[in-house]
């Protein structure tokens, strides 16, 4: 799968696009992100099986996060679905789809009954519903063949230009979660103040959502619940 150079970290925010900013000029490739498959069901993350405490709801910014590129930058539309759902193409041919985990992850946070969230202040909305209604995910025996639509694997989805403090103010009121009982996952640093104005527990990300971030992360919502809060 094809992913999209990022700036440095220290500069990640992404660049708000122009009427005349079409990504023409191919961007490099980076390598292919593998994944083991379990014979039967989707694969779990080690601490949705430990029997300690989760979050009620897991929430995901978008971009850089659950997939390589800036839904509002380097997409070009219209898109059209690849065969099989894995993956959707722009009007230059350039494929986009979910980090190789992301799939997998959603499935195992359905099947563990989880709730799950969308947290993004992309300037192309419509564009990125438009995307997860085109990715599959395969859900374990719902819809043909098992893969339903990705958008049907979240709860709720705030996705609009703003501030990650009032889209998880929406999804708490939204879902009737507490701050406390969620778990935020999001490639800027500058958005872990959702902690110290929510109380929300953040998971920074460095390169996209894996079965092991996701351990990382239920494992600081639990350091932080001993502590009786949500965040460090």
């Amino acid at each position: 799968m094809p992913r999209f150079s990022k700036p440095n970290p220290t500069t990640t925010t992404a660049p708000t696009p122009s009427s005349s900013s079409s990504s023409t000029t191919p961007l490099p490739a980076a390598t292919e992100i593998t994944t083991t498959t379990l014979s039967h069901g989707p694969p779990l993350p080690a601490t949705f099986s430990d029997n300690l405490p989760l979050p009620r709801a897991l929430v995901f910014d978008l971009d850089y996060t659950l997939w390589p590129f800036w839904i509002d930058t380097h997409c070009s539309p219209p898109l059209k679905p690849v065969p099989g759902g894995r993956a959707a193409k722009d009007r230059h041919g350039e494929s986009f789809a979910f980090y190789a985990d992301v799939p997998g992850i959603l499935a195992a946070c359905r099947a563990r009954g989880l709730l799950v969230a969308a947290a993004s202040r992309t300037h192309a909305p419509d564009l990125a519903g438009q995307l997860l209604r085109m990715l599959r995910v395969d859900g374990g025996g719902g819809g043909a063949g098992g893969a339903q639509q990705a958008k049907d694997f979240f709860d709720n989805m705030q996705i609009y230009p703003g501030n990650k403090v009032a889209h998880l103010t929406k999804i708490r009121k939204t879902l009737d979660v507490e701050f406390r009982d969620m778990l935020f996952f999001d490639d800027e640093e500058r958005n872990r103040n959702v902690e110290r104005e929510c109380g929300v527990c953040f998971q920074l990300v460095k390169d996209g959502v894996t079965r092991d971030e996701i351990d990382r992360g239920v494992r600081r919502w639990r350091e932080a619940r001993e502590r009786g809060g949500g965040g460090a």
